[in-house]
Order: structure tokens, then C-alpha cells, then sequence
């Protein structure tokens, strides 16, 4: 018995030993095992992240996870990991260990705390507006895709029977027609363009009024080009350079007399006593546009200077044209409701749709900074004005005016670059009704409103962005950045020149009386491209096209309500 004891406490003792040596043998087994690469292994198993497998195609390969760099303060706009494919993520709240990989939903829109508490990148503000995922793009970082989409206009094209096509808002209303070689324009607030080609003739019809533009002269390589004007029975004459600027003509009005050198050069130097001149003198006092517009716009209590005189009657003859242009579309406004309803009794309806809603805005007052940007626009042109006249001895030339910075804008009329970019030309005065796109949405400008270039090249559609400085009310919000096409502000330019102009005619008459300072020589001398005799066959030109204007219409707003093609 006692060898039996013995026997198995022998045994007790070889199986302690034995399950000694197995201990470590299995924790070294065990080691080497979990060290060893785990070829299957789960998305985001643990919480660093360190090998990201959902991103194989665009990975935090070189940003090493995002539980180190928890406020990615090393990558703060990803330009390391850029995200290409990425279209899921929303709102992924702080992400903890657990976290077991990315949802397929789309854009990445706001991820606020997650991805290890993003406390770095607060709000990401600067991120408007962008397409197709990263839902906000880091500050003062402009979506160039968002800019081009928001210079076109929302609605639909349709094609027309025949040939043409016809753009429709979505309210229904007309935007453009093009068909058989005519453009019919509506802007938002009803008014009505037409432009046509006909023998050589350019027949634009704004309105009750238009021009005819014909081919004109040729002097020193440059090409002119006449407009007979025909407005409420009364006509005029222009004379206009051509430009052919990115496959583009454009033209720049072309002074049909000058002022000698001496008269410009007092209009932009300072008077030696303020100038006090009310309203009185200026004749204003009862007129419906001085009361309309009174609130908005308010002239200098005195002047310095000439200039600052010929700005307070810019600016008022542009209001007095924006009145006007208002009075004559209410009454066209009543005209057409009171034909609609005609048709209406009738049974054959009015067609067309209701005019776009203006946009809600309070308007800006012209502020005294603004101006102050017209008034040295105005002294800009003086100075350049009588630069040229000295420059030529004297004799007024065809050789296009200096711009406002003083330098000479090319002679040549291919790739000649058009007034209304030359890069030191920014401030322009609205002439005429203006619609325009803001963020993707119309909206109008009116005669008087200011806007600031900010772009000098051209786009696809001949549009460049500009600022809204002013504005009356119902029109474009002030501040908002717009797209305007280059010809418009071509033709603001030109009213610029023809209104400087007519100023400093009304400054001649004026100089030495009602305490004006007495000027020196107001002379004139002719232009060496004086305007033609009239077009005698304008008017009947600007009532034919009106009268197809209105049966195309007629034709395409019965087609467009039956669907059109």
C-alpha cells in the first residue's frame, strides 16, 4: 500500500511538471499566432483606424488614422486625403471604438463631431453651394462648378415646329425666342427686345423705340458703324466703333464733336469755392421722378468740382429714364391684361403666363461711396478725354479715348479689347431695363442701378460676374454678385459717354451764371467721323419688325402650350 502512495504521488508530480512546460508553451503558441497578418479582417475592427480598408481607393494611406490626428489639425482641408470616391459618412457622431465602418448614404454632408471630434474645423462656413458630394468646401475656396451652373437662368427649352427653339420660365412666361434669324428677348419685368438681320442692316427694337445700325466708314483700320434712333417720333444719329473681341463684335459709342482741351481740363479740376446749387437751379422741383426716386438718391448740398456737378446730372437723367421706362410698362402691362381678358371672354386664352415675381429687395441707397466711385469715373474720362485733343494737336481723331486708367486702348479693331472690359473700367451706371442671374435666379436691374465689374473675361455665353453696388427697390438685392452679359454693359457704357457728353453741352450753357464759375473756351470742334444724315428708313424697319415680333410670339406661345417637339 505504501508503494501504491508512492506511486501516485509520483504521478501528481510529473503532471504538475508537465502542465508547468505547457503554460508557456501555449502563450508563445498564442503570441506568434496573433501576430501573424489577419488577412480577412473586418472593416474598422478597432478604433484607430490604421489601415481604413473601406477607403481602398482613396485611403488615409498617408494620414496615418483618425484617431491621431483627432482635429486634423495636420490635414485640414484633406489635401492629403482627398476623398474622390467617397459618398457616404453623414453625421457620423464621434465614432467610437465600436464604430464598424462608413454607410452608404451620399455626400458627406456636415460631419460635425465625428471622425474624432472634429472640434478644429468649426461649421466650415465657407462652404456654399457644392455639386456632387463634400457637401462643404473649405472656406474662400469657390466651387467652380457652382459658378458656371449659376449663370444660367432656370426653365426649359422647348423646339419649335419649323425650326428655332424657345426658352420658357417656370412660371410659363417667354424668356427668348430664336427663329428665322430673330431674337426675342423678355426681360423678368416685362419688357420686350427684339434684334434681326436684315440687307446688311442690324434692326434692335426696345420697347416703342429702337435703332437701325448700318455699316458706316473705315478710318485707319478701324470700323464704324452708324444708328439711326427713333424714339417717341423723335430720331438722332451715332456713330459707333466696332470691336471684334473672342470672337465677339461689340461696339463703343464715338463722340460725333469734341470740346477743345481747355474745357475738359476744367471739368476735372477743382472749382476755388464751393459751388452751392439746389434744386431749384437744376429745375427738379415737382417733377413725378424727383418725388419717386427722392428717398433713394439725394444730390450733393454743394460741388467742389465740375465733376461732381455732371454726376448728380447723370445720375438724375438716368432716374429720369428709369421713370419714364416705368410708366411705359405699366401701361403696356394694362394693355396686355386688358387684351388677355379679352381673350379670356372669348374662350381663346391670353397666353404666355404671368410676368416672374420681382425679387424681394428693399433696395440700397446710393450711398456717398458709391458716388464718389461715379464721381472719379466722370473726372477719369474728362482727364482721357483731354489728353486725346492734346495728344493730336489740337484736332479730335478716330483713335479710341485713353480709358480711365490713362492708357491707350489698342488701335486695331481685330482683338481690340471692347470698353467695357478694359481692366480699369469697373463702376457702370444701369442705362436701361437689365435682367441678369444671381445664384441661378433672375432678377432685374433699372436704369440708374450701379454695378462693379469683377470679372474681365468673357464666359461661353459672353457673360462676366459683376457686383451689385445700388439698387431701387423690387430690383436685384444689393451685394449679390451677378452674371451680366458683356453686351449690356457695353451699351452702359456707351450711354456713359453719350451722357458725359450731354452734360458737359448743359455745363457750357450754365458756366458763369446762377454763381457757377465762368469756363474757359467751350468751343467744339467736328468729329473726324461725323455722324450721316438719319436713316429715312428706319422707323418703317423698327414698326415691321415689331409687327413680326408679335405674330412669332403669337405662333410660339400657342405652340409652347401645347407642349411644343
Amino acid at each position: 500500500m505504501e508503494r501504491t502512495l508512492g506511486i501516485e504521488k509520483a504521478l501528481r508530480y510529473w503532471a504538475a511538471f508537465l502542465v508547468c512546460l505547457m503554460v508557456p508553451a501555449l502563450a508563445f503558441a498564442q503570441h506568434k499566432n496573433e501576430s501573424a497578418p489577419k488577412a480577412s479582417a473586418p472593416a474598422h475592427q478597432s478604433a484607430p483606424k490604421a489601415s481604413a480598408p473601406a477607403h481602398q481607393s482613396a485611403p488615409h494611406q498617408s494620414a496615418p488614422s483618425h484617431g491621431t490626428t483627432q482635429t486634423h489639425s495636420s490635414t485640414p482641408s484633406h489635401s492629403t486625403t482627398t476623398h474622390p470616391a467617397t459618398t457616404g459618412r453623414t453625421n457620423t457622431t464621434n465614432r467610437p471604438s465600436g464604430t464598424t465602418g462608413h454607410t452608404g448614404t451620399a455626400a458627406r454632408p456636415n460631419t460635425t463631431t465625428g471622425r474624432g471630434a472634429t472640434t478644429n474645423r468649426p461649421a466650415t462656413t465657407g462652404r456654399p453651394n457644392t455639386a456632387a458630394g463634400r457637401g462643404n468646401t473649405p472656406a474662400g475656396r469657390t466651387n467652380a462648378a457652382a459658378s458656371r451652373t449659376s449663370h444660367t437662368p432656370p426653365g426649359r427649352t422647348v423646339s419649335l415646329k419649323g425650326g428655332g427653339t424657345a426658352s420658357v420660365r417656370p412660371n410659363g412666361q417667354i424668356r427668348s425666342i430664336n427663329r428665322n434669324g430673330m431674337q426675342i428677348s423678355h426681360g423678368v419685368n416685362g419688357g420686350r427686345t427684339v434684334v434681326s438681320e436684315h440687307n446688311g442692316a442690324r434692326i434692335v427694337t426696345t420697347g416703342h423705340g429702337g435703332y437701325v445700325q448700318r455699316a458706316y466708314v473705315t478710318r485707319g483700320g478701324v470700323s464704324f458703324v452708324s444708328r439711326t434712333y427713333v424714339s417717341g417720333g423723335v430720331v438722332h444719329v451715332g456713330v459707333y466703333r466696332s470691336y471684334y473681341f473672342g470672337g465677339h463684335a461689340y461696339y463703343g459709342w464715338h463722340p460725333g464733336f469734341y470740346f477743345h482741351a481747355g474745357f475738359y481740363g476744367w471739368g476735372w479740376h477743382p472749382w476755388g469755392a464751393p459751388l452751392y446749387w439746389g434744386v431749384g437751379a437744376w429745375g427738379w422741383g415737382g417733377a413725378p421722378w424727383w418725388g419717386f426716386y427722392g428717398g433713394w438718391w439725394n444730390p450733393y448740398p454743394y460741388y467742389a468740382a465740375p465733376y461732381y456737378w455732371l454726376t448728380d446730372y447723370m445720375i438724375s437723367s438716368s432716374l429720369q429714364a428709369a421713370y419714364a421706362a416705368r410708366a411705359e410698362a405699366n401701361a403696356d402691362a394694362m394693355a396686355a391684361d386688358a387684351q388677355a381678358s379679352a381673350g379670356d371672354s372669348g374662350g381663346g386664352g391670353g397666353g404666355g403666363g404671368d410676368a416672374a415675381p420681382a425679387p424681394a429687395s428693399s433696395g440700397v441707397a446710393l450711398t456717398p461711396e458709391v458716388k464718389e466711385a461715379i464721381a472719379q469715373e466722370v473726372k477719369a474720362q474728362l482727364a482721357a478725354q483731354q489728353a486725346q485733343v492734346d495728344q493730336n494737336g489740337g484736332q479730335a481723331s478716330a483713335a479710341p479715348a485713353a480709358p480711365a486708367g490713362g492708357q491707350a486702348a489698342p488701335a486695331a479693331a481685330n482683338g481690340a479689347v471692347p470698353p467695357a472690359l478694359d481692366p480699369s473700367q469697373r463702376t457702370f451706371v444701369v442705362n436701361s431695363d437689365v435682367t441678369v442671374v444671381a445664384n441661378g435666379q433672375e432678377c432685374a436691374l433699372t436704369s440708374g442701378d450701379v454695378i462693379t465689374r469683377l470679372t474681365d473675361t468673357p464666359d461661353a455665353d459672353q457673360t462676366v460676374n459683376a457686383s451689385v453696388a445700388a439698387t431701387k427697390k423690387g430690383d436685384c438685392a444689393s451685394g449679390q454678385t451677378v452674371a451680366v452679359k458683356v453686351d449690356d454693359l457695353q451699351e452702359m457704357y456707351n450711354h456713359f459717354q453719350e451722357n458725359l457728353t450731354n452734360g458737359m453741352s448743359e455745363m457750357a450753357k450754365k458756366q458763369g451764371t446762377g454763381g457757377m464759375p465762368k469756363a474757359p473756351d467751350t468751343g467744339t470742334q467736328a468729329s473726324d467721323v461725323p455722324p450721316p444724315p438719319p436713316d429715312n428708313t428706319a422707323a418703317k424697319a423698327l414698326q415691321d419688325q415689331q409687327q413680326q415680333a408679335d405674330q412669332t410670339e403669337s405662333q410660339v406661345k400657342q405652340e409652347v402650350a401645347g407642349g411644343g417637339q
